[in-house]
Order: structure tokens, then sequence, then C-alpha cells
């Protein structure tokens, strides 16, 4: 939100007050607490006005600061608020006769005591960002609203990422985003993920930590600041230290939530009934028999919307015409060694029987006047289940126990987002901070439910919907795009975007969801979609098997979903780091090469964990540009080499696509490309690329760790289960695993 008119004047009806000094510091439970008028103070006769700003600085865990600007504190907490996580941290407060500090790990805050107004991170002694005169402020635009602001200076040649899923350019300098939760597609300013939180490639990341509406203005409203504000009375960010990007991430999600790792089998490939095509079991039998067919791996099936009656989304009933024997279709479908999601949402239709059963419970959420809130925008006469209330998330996860009972594995949890604000909450909630918290609620009431029923290494959904903490409860998938290559390439924004966001897993829909592709386009979203965390074939009115776009397309899915298979030793510890570090499977290039400037605006390729550099084809002729950071990288699919820094032009036929290995790392392939959960150690393959002499590297799969050493012209491994060691002389292209281990085929570059 703007509030200025140019450099010098506010906007018509804006009135600003702004701290001007600091009039006390004082210290409370290892936290700083200052007062700060929004006048000089220089006679007693300026003490009888104000505002005064209150101001606690306090860390919650080392290299995180938090700032709390109050105006007013006379009205009653509401909810709901972040879950944060703390640790113990002693921070160290210190003063002279201009500052006062507070210092919590490598980062520092200092308060000026006299003179001016003005709050500088800090660490090692670089300034990492400030606010000062006239950057902090409250603001009562031309209505009477209270917002409280913010700007922090971004120094020279500083880039913004993150702020949510958000679908334009992936540097968010010069941009307008509010943090507000809408269902408005891939394509505009509006976005499904939302998250408060920014990362720059300048050592430092900020967490506002407000659930309702923050409106960030980066490098828009004042060109040298990132500003935030938000309607209410106090407003808490956290300055969060790296030094590097992944460093930013790993706090910034050990505060607000790391995710689940997803089984394993999830990471194959999901085949949908896509959403309005007619279909029954005879449909789906058929589906999955030309999969077979076309020995085209397929890991899990998912019915979307239409399993359930018409008008009654959602009431979890199988359709009685369409499915007459839910229970035994879905073993039929488990005797095929699959899995199976069903789409649900969190909205109750006038005609579903769970409407009355919800209003009489007193589970749906209700107007000011008592009535159920309802309207008719999705379903007729829709309403919201209360997630607010206990015994309302209960009621809700026994629906959804009833589907596991029979065999439903997992759920895409769509929508969330459309939550109004003329409502009253169980809990007592704000219903404008309630409003992107929601996803929230609704998401780990699911998520909680698989947990509990299919235990902690099986619950995995499909959701369209998040916040900050929402990362918790994974996968994500991109939303309703269109079937464009400008489509592709905003999904692809939108990933990145996220996964800069804290979050570590996201997929998209192949082929885009609103339209049917060309084979041409089909074919290179499958390659995309297939270097992506999670792969899903789904469309709106048109079917997305592969062979109803051409012959070709049947071989390009067999290609990259095997690929994709033997690649899963690698992609799933990649998977375990996004868990226990809070680091994307997908990463935008500036993640891995924060110092090559080169890689700060790239956002039409990505590397798939740490050693895989992809560049998705955004063309019907195959024609790619794309950037290669220093060394010498080799095309996975080719063996043939690229060395940067360079920016390199290439051609690609369909069964192709940039595919690049990291100078000096070592890949695990897995020996089955048929399924995603397989021992992933059994009879791996490690391909050492680039390896220089004196270079060691550790490859962990599974339960067995790997070390590979090159010695002179000599490549060594060693593992730790079972005790063995294998060497390679240069030249050679593998060794065999001694008798009796079965574990390891050693390849070199």
């Amino acid at each position: 939100m703007k509030f200025t008119d140019g450099y010098w004047l506010l906007r018509e009806g804006v009135t600003a007050s702004h701290p001007a000094q600091v009039l006390d510091v004082n210290e409370s439970d290892g936290a700083l607490e200052i007062h700060a008028p929004t006048r000089p103070v220089r006679s007693r006769g300026d003490l009888m006005t104000g505002p005064v700003f209150t101001v606690r600085v306090h860390s919650p865990m080392p290299d995180v600061i938090g700032l709390t600007l109050t105006h007013f504190t006379g009205g009653e907490p509401r909810g709901p608020e972040f879950e944060l996580a703390t640790s113990d941290t002693a921070a160290e407060i210190s003063y002279d006769d201009e500052h006062a500090t507070l210092t919590s790990g490598d980062l520092s805050v200092r308060l000026a005591r006299g003179g001016p107004w003005e709050v500088e991170f800090l660490a090692h002694g670089r300034s990492l960002t400030r606010s000062g005169h006239k950057n902090a402020g409250i603001m009562r635009d031309a209505t009477g609203a209270h917002h409280l602001r913010e700007q922090l200076v971004l120094t020279v040649g500083t880039s913004v990422y993150g702020l949510g899923e958000r679908f334009g350019p992936l540097v968010k300098n010069g941009q307008v985003v509010d943090i507000w939760q809408a269902d408005g597609g891939t394509c505009s300013e509006q976005a499904y993920k939302n998250v408060p939180f920014y990362l720059t490639d300048a050592g430092y990341g900020v967490f506002v930590d407000h659930p309702g509406q923050v409106s960030f203005e980066v490098a828009s409203e004042v060109v040298s600041r990132v500003q935030f504000s938000a309607e209410t009375q106090e407003l808490t960010y956290y300055v969060i230290h790296g030094p590097t990007p992944k460093d930013i991430l790993r706090r910034y999600t050990a505060l607000t939530g790391r995710p689940a790792l997803p089984p394993a089998w999830s990471f194959g490939l999901w085949l949908s009934t896509s959403f309005t095509t007619s279909y029954d079991e005879e449909t789906v039998t058929s589906f999955i028999d030309g999969m077979r067919e076309r020995e085209l791996p397929l890991s899990v099936f998912h019915f979307d919307c239409f399993w359930m009656r018409e008008y009654h989304w959602c009431d979890f009933r199988w359709d009685p015409r369409v499915f007459p024997d839910p229970e035994g279709m879905l073993a039929r479908l488990k005797a095929r060694d699959l899995r199976v999601s069903v789409w649900i949402n969190p909205y109750i239709a006038q005609r579903s029987p769970l409407f009355d059963e919800g209003k009489g419970l007193g589970h749906l959420l209700r107007r000011p006047d008592g009535s159920v809130w309802q309207w008719d925008m999705w379903q007729p006469g829709m309403a919201l289940v209360d997630f607010t209330s206990p015994a309302a998330r209960d009621w809700y996860a026994g629906k959804l126990e009833a589907l596991l009972a029979q065999g439903v594995d997992c759920f895409k949890t769509d929508f969330g987002e459309r939550v109004p604000l003329d409502v009253v909450w169980s809990d007592g909630s704000d219903p404008e901070r309630m409003h992107n918290y929601y996803t929230y609620l609704y998401n780990r009431t699911v998520f909680e439910v698989l947990r509990k029923h299919r235990g902690e290494q099986e619950a995995v959904v499909f959701a369209r919907s998040a916040t900050a903490g929402s990362q918790q409860f994974p996968v994500h998938w991109g939303g309703d795009c269109e079937a464009t290559y400008e489509s592709m390439a905003e999904s692809l924004r939108g990933g990145l975007s996220l996964g800069l966001s804290g979050f570590g897993f996201w997929s998209h829909d192949i082929g885009g969801f609103e339209g049917t592709p060309t084979p041409a386009l089909f074919k290179r979203w499958l390659a995309f979609g297939l270097l992506s965390s999670h792969s899903r074939l789904h469309g709106s009115s048109s079917y997305r098997v592969p062979w109803q776009f051409d012959e070709e397309s049947v071989d390009v899915a067999r290609h990259f979903t095997r690929l994709k298979l033997r690649l899963m030793p690698y992609l799933y510890e990649t998977a375990r780091t996004a868990h226990t570090e809070g680091l994307p499977v997908m990463r935008a290039m500036v993640l891995e090469f924060p110092d090559d400037p080169g890689c700060a605006h790239l956002e039409r390729q990505y590397m798939l964990g740490p050693d895989l550099l992809v560049a998705p084809v955004f063309s019907d002729e195959g024609d790619v540009t794309y950037y290669v950071p220093e060394g010498t990288w080799t095309h996975l699919l080719t063996g043939e080499t690229v060395t940067g820094p360079r920016w390199v032009r290439e051609r690609h036929g369909f069964l192709s696509a940039p595919l690049l290995v990291r100078p000096g790392a070592v890949i695990p392939v897995g020996a089955r490309d048929d399924r995603p959960d397989y021992d992933h150690a059994d009879g791996v393959t490690l391909r050492a690329y680039g390896l220089r002499p004196g270079d060691e590297v550790t490859v962990p799969v599974g339960d067995v760790t790997f070390t590979v050493v090159r010695e002179g012209n000599t490549l060594r491994a060693t593992c730790t289960a079972p005790a063995a060691a294998w060497s390679l002389a240069a030249g050679t292209r593998e060794i065999q695993a001694p008798p009796g281990t079965g574990l390891l085929t050693l390849e070199l570059d």
C-alpha cells in the first residue's frame, strides 16, 4: 500500500507519525524495550502529546532478531498467530554513549540512543539493512484506517526474492505484493500461496509475523527500500541472518517449521481423471491398462471432483451411479500396486447431507447474526468448515477416516483461498487475520489425519493454498495454469519463488490445466514435469493420458518417467535435505550460486537438488538458451561437456532437454526404473563427474553412505554398510562391487 506522493508529500488524506528519537531503553527477559516519541523532546512541553512508539527487540533463536512496533496496547489480542519455534538463545545486550545493541549469534541490531531515530542490523560489523528517519510510521489513510509501516533499506545491487508462489518476475524489486489469499490462477499478481517472508542476496531475509494482509512495496514506492505495512496496532518482523541464501532458509524454516518427508512412492508419476471429464471405473481401468501396456510406470491414480455427486461437494461419498462398489474398486487398484488419491475441499454444499449435520453441530462458519455463512460461487449454497473449532476439525477428520478405511491413501486438498470477512469464528479469531491463515488449519487437519492413520512416513497431501508454516504439510502444486508455453514459464517462476519462501516440494499440472495442449507443448511439459519434485498428469476438460496426443508423447513420457525413477537415490536424498534443512528440491540458481551475478535473475532454469541443472524447453522447435556457471558441466543424457561461465544455445528433440551435472559431483543412479519406492542403495551406480585429484565427495543413499575420493588417476569408493572398498583407474568405465555386497557400480565421467 502506498502512502506517499513522491519524495516530499503524503497522498491526499494520509497522515503520518514517525519515531523521532529514543526516550529510554529498558531490559526485560533478555529483550530491549524502547519508548520512542514521534517528536523531538526539547522541553517538558514536548512530553505532553503522542503518539509514542513502544519498540521491543528480542531474539527467538541465534541469528534471528525480532522487532515489534506498537502504538496502542489496549486492545484484546485476537488470533490467529503463526506458530513459531524458539530455542535457548543468550542474546547479549550492550550499551555505549550513542547506542544500545542486542546481539544474537553473528547478528546485531543497534539503536541510536541520541539524535534521530535509527535502527541498524549488522553482521560481523557489516551493515545489512537499516530503518531511519521517517521509515517506521503510524499511517492513517483517507478512511481513518490505522496502519503500521516499516521501511528497510536495500543496498545497491540487492535483489529480493520470495513472498510466496508468485508468477511474475522472480526478482521482486519494483513490484507491489499484497499478502492476501486469492483463487486467481497463475497469470496475475494474485496468488494461492502468500508468505510474508522475503529473502535477499545481501545476507539476510525478513519475516513479517502478521497472518493477515501485509502489503509489500519492494523497491517500488521508495526504490531504495522494502516497505511493508499492515492495518494493525502492533507489528513484528524478524531479520534473519545468513550469510548465504541457504543459511537464511535454514533459519527461517527452523523458525516457522520444516517440511515433512513425503513417502518415496509420491515421487513417481501421478495420473488424474482430470476435472470435468466423464469417467467411471471402466474409464479409470482403461487408463491404467493403457499405461501398463505402453510400459509407462504409474505410482498414483487420482480421482478429481466428480468421484462425488454433483452439487454435493463435499459429502465424501462416492457417486453410487458411477462407482457402485468403491471398496471393491479401490481393492482392485491396490492389487495393481497403485496408491489412490481423491479430491477434497473445505467447502460444504447446501445439498450435501453434511450441511445440515454440520449446521446442527455448530461446525460451519457463521455470520454475526448467527446464520451460516453461504454463497453460490463454487457450489450452490456452500458453507465453510470452521477449522478454528477443535470439534469441527475432529468432525471433518472423521469423514476422511472413513475414506482411509476404504483404501484411499492421500488427498488433494484443493481450495481454501476464498475466505470471507463478514463472519464470526468459533474461537473468536479476527476475520482479517484468519483469511490467509485458514489454509494452514485446513491442511494441518488433513495432514494430521494421514499421519495418524498412515504413519509418519506415509503422510502426503497435494495442496493448492498455503501461508507461512504450511510447508510442513507437503506437497503443494501450482494451481490452474493454461496450456501454453507462457503459462508453463509462469508456473516455473511460481515454483522457484515458493522454494525461496521455505517450501521444499512443488508440482504443477503437466500440459497445463485450462485448455488442451498441442502434442509439442505436452511433450515439452512432460520433460519439465518429470524433472520436478513431484509429477502429475492433470487437466480441466480433457484427459492427459499421453496417447491422447500422439505416440511420440508415449515415448517421451516413458523416457522421462524412467529417468526420474533411476534418479530416485539422488532425488530422495535431496528430499531428506528439504526435510532436515528446509532447502527446496527445485532451487533457483541464485540459491546455489549466490556469488555469481549471472544467476541473480535466472528464472527459466533451476537446480534440481544441488548438482543437476535443468533448463526446460519453451518452444516446439526445441530452441533453448540457458546459463552455465563456472566449471566444466556434463550433459547427463549425452556425456557432452559445456564449460562456463557462459550462455549456451542449443536445440533439443522431444526426448532430450538440458540436464547438466555440476562439476565435482557424484550422482547416485538407481538400479530400477519401474517404481520410485525401492531399496535405493541396492545395485546403485555412482557416476562421478569432473573430480580433480584430492577431491572427496560423500554420497548418502538411504542408510548407506559412500565416500568417493580421487587419488591421482584412480577413483576410490568406500561405504559404511557393508564395509567395502573399490578402486577404478582413469579411463575405466565401471567396476563391480566385491562378491556378496551387491551394492555398487562406480562409473568415471
